[in-house]
C-alpha cells in the first residue's frame, strides 16, 4: 500500500512495530511546487506512545500482520491477566502494560477484544460499557439533584469513579470505558 490509502484505524508496520493510525491529513503542494506531504498520528502498539510521522505522497507503507480476535478475560492472576482466544482457545498471561488499563472494567469472563500482532497479543479492548456493582460509597445526600454533584464509589473490581449522590451501596451501574465515567443505573 501507499501513504495515499493510509485511513484512521488502520495498523500499519513502522519500525518493525505495529502502529495504529489515529489521524491522516493531507498537505498540499506550496506555490513553488514540491509532491504532496501526508501527516499522521500513530499509536505505537508495542510501547503505546503516541507519534507522528510525515510520509510523501505514494511512499510505499506496509501493512501490519495485525488481526484482531474475540476474546474472554478467565481471570486475575497476581498483577497480571489470563484470556483467552476464542478462535483457537489459546490462552495468554498478560503483563501489567497490557492488562492494567482495562482490569478496572474486567469480571471473570468478560469478552473482549484482543490485536494480535505476529501470534501475540498486542492490546486489550473491553466492551464499550460494563455493568458493575457498587460496593463502597458514602451514605444517599438528603435533597441531592443531579446537577453537578458526584461522589466517589468503588466497583467491584476494584475501580473508582464518580457516581451522582443519589446512588447507594449494592446497585448496579453502567460505566463507559473509553472514559471510565458513569452511565446510568444498570
Amino acid at each position: 500500500m501507499t501513504s495515499n490509502d493510509l485511513k484512521r484505524g488502520q495498523v500499519i508496520l513502522l519500525d518493525g512495530s505495529p502502529c495504529l493510525v489515529l489521524e491522516v491529513a493531507s498537505q498540499s503542494p506550496s506555490a513553488r511546487g514540491g509532491s504532496t506531504l501526508i501527516k499522521t498520528k500513530y499509536r505505537n502498539l508495542l510501547t503505546a506512545q503516541v507519534l507522528e510521522k510525515t510520509f510523501k505522497a505514494g511512499e510505499r507503507v506496509d501493512a501490519a500482520d495485525f488481526e484482531k480476535r474475540k476474546g474472554q478475560f478467565l481471570y486475575a492472576d497476581g498483577d497480571n491477566g489470563v484470556f483467552m482466544d476464542l478462535e483457537n482457545y489459546e490462552q495468554f498471561e498478560l503483563g501489567d502494560d497490557l492488562y492494567g488499563p482495562v482490569k478496572g472494567y474486567l469480571l471473570d469472563g468478560t469478552e473482549v477484544v484482543m490485536g494480535m500482532f505476529q501470534g501475540q497479543p498486542v492490546s486489550v479492548e473491553p466492551p464499550m460499557t460494563v455493568e458493575l456493582v457498587v460496593t463502597e460509597t458514602a451514605p444517599v445526600i438528603k435533597n441531592a439533584t443531579a446537577q453537578a454533584q458526584t461522589k466517589e464509589a468503588f466497583l467491584e473490581t476494584g475501580l473508582r469513579i464518580q457516581v451522582p449522590p443519589y446512588l447507594e451501596t449494592g446497585e448496579t451501574v453502567k460505566i463507559d470505558t473509553r472514559e471510565g465515567r458513569f452511565v446510568s443505573r444498570a
